[in-house]
């Protein structure tokens, strides 16, 4: 998974991701981008980290009986906040 990336569980509701979306460009908004120190490099992407902090890198799920242990609407979602990078998912399964 790349730094700009999260995983996260919530609702599979369109109105709720609409809504992360918003406030997530409204806690760190993408321009202009030279408001951003990380971006000197020549990086355009720190609204990107900034968002990625918020949303969280990793999810603990419990299993049982060999099924996710989820409630109702629950899924893992991955969100990408600087689309230009190469994805991978590490999925690790810790005990019995």
């Amino acid at each position: 998974m790349h730094i700009t990336a999260s995983v996260f569980i919530n609702d599979d509701e369109s109105g709720l991701h609409h809504d992360y979306e918003i406030w997530l460009e409204r806690l760190a908004p993408h321009e202009p981008t030279s408001g951003y120190r990380h971006n000197d490099t020549g990086e355009d992407n720190a609204d990107a980290h900034m968002k990625r902090q918020v949303m969280g890198r990793e999810v603990v799920v419990a299993v049982t009986n060999g099924q996710l242990d989820f409630g109702t609407w629950e899924q893992i979602f991955y969100g990408e906040f600087d689309g230009k990078r190469k994805k991978r998912v590490l999925v690790k399964i810790i005990g019995e």
